[in-house]
């Protein structure tokens, strides 16, 4: 799954970029200089995004406020400070799917994300069956007739399915 992480404070940027890419996750990040112009830049499909409302040229829920009115409905996780109860409800409001205070646990903002990734596929479980074959989405784990395969980034990639084809898939199942 690809995730964009926007994010001002470059510690932060990798120490999330590295804790996600270890989950299996493969992240993009956008910064200090190039946060602003993110909506307009993106060449390629992201999945989720994880983003910080204070930047400093244009505040997160700007960005967030133009991605939804450019139709886009993209999952979006806001990671913030700001922790009061009438800022998170104004994040949700604007369009967040999520929001999640710093600090915050690594492992909580991991699991946060795949339940975001379940939520795109119209499922609440990550996993799909398709005769011996089980594919566990969030976490990234293959299996044929119980024993684990192990897959390269680019084999990853290739299997990365689009919501709507599991959703086929989920239905095919049935």
């Amino acid at each position: 799954m690809r995730i964009l992480f926007v994010e001002d404070s470059p510690i932060l940027r990798r120490t999330v970029n590295r804790a996600l890419r270890h989950a299996g996750f493969e992240c993009r990040y956008r910064g200090r200089r190039r946060g602003e112009d993110w909506p307009q830049r993106r060449r390629t499909p992201t999945i989720r995004i994880v983003l910080d409302i204070m930047l400093p040229k244009i505040d997160g829920l700007t960005l967030l406020r133009r991605l939804r009115a450019a139709g886009k409905n993209t999952h979006v996780l806001l990671l913030t400070a700001r922790d009061t109860v009438a800022d998170r409800v104004d994040g949700l409001r604007q369009g967040a799917d999520d929001y999640l205070i710093k600090p915050f646990a690594m492992a909580e903002l991991i699991e946060r994300i795949k339940v975001l990734c379940r939520r795109a596929y119209g499922r609440k479980s990550d996993l799909l069956r398709i005769g011996a074959l089980e594919l566990e989405l969030s976490s990234r784990r293959l299996r044929r007739n119980g024993v684990e395969l192990e897959l390269t980034a680019r084999e990853w990639r290739l299997v990365d399915i689009s919501p709507s084809a599991a959703a086929r898939l989920s239905h095919a199942q049935r």
